[in-house]
């Protein structure tokens, strides 16, 4: 992976900004090495952080999510609608990638995290948030971002992108419920 803008980005979001309060549960991918820390400098590894063990909501991996960001090179002036935003982080990070004059579109189901969303969303005001399921009636943009497994890319999200647009899902065999 070597996309200095990606890792600028990522360099210009703090972490813990988009997370609730410490303490944070983190583990490494695959469920190993689970442990709680209230140093933001664990953040900053390669771990997922847990926001709803219940739900099995996680703030995901960095190292993945700068993969598909590097390969679907969000760029200045370009519309990303994201679904799932969950609490905001990589929200921040695709707001930092397509400014200036670019926007991003999140849709966050889960009434909580699309709340915390929007609060830790401030300092982007070219990202909003949307507090529907991302089957909604989408936007027209550039890239359509999804940070949730599906089986296959609904139409409404095929339908939101523009010509030449590029879409990024985890492939999930099971079916998702809610998005």
């Amino acid at each position: 992976f070597d996309e200095p803008r990606v890792e600028a980005a990522f360099v210009a979001v703090p972490r813990e900004g988009c997370l609730p309060p410490p303490p944070w549960r983190v583990f490494a991918p695959g469920g190993f090495a689970r442990r709680t820390t209230s140093d933001p400098a664990d953040l900053h590894a390669d771990v997922l952080v847990t926001l709803d063990a219940r739900r099995g909501i996680n703030n995901g991996q960095p190292s993945l999510h700068a993969a598909w960001m590097a390969a679907i090179a969000p760029q200045p002036g370009e519309t990303v609608v994201q679904i799932g935003a969950g609490t905001g982080y990589y929200t921040a990070i695709l707001a930092e990638l397509v400014t200036p004059g670019g926007r991003v579109e999140a849709y966050e189901i889960e009434p909580d995290l699309a709340t915390a969303a929007t609060r830790n969303l401030a300092p982007w005001p070219q990202a909003r948030i949307h507090a529907v399921s991302g089957t909604a009636a989408l936007p027209q943009a550039d890239i359509v971002y999804v940070a949730a497994g599906a089986a296959a890319p609904p139409l409404a999200w095929l339908e939101a992108l523009r010509p030449g647009g590029r879409l990024i899902f985890s492939f999930s065999n099971s079916p998702t419920s809610s998005i």
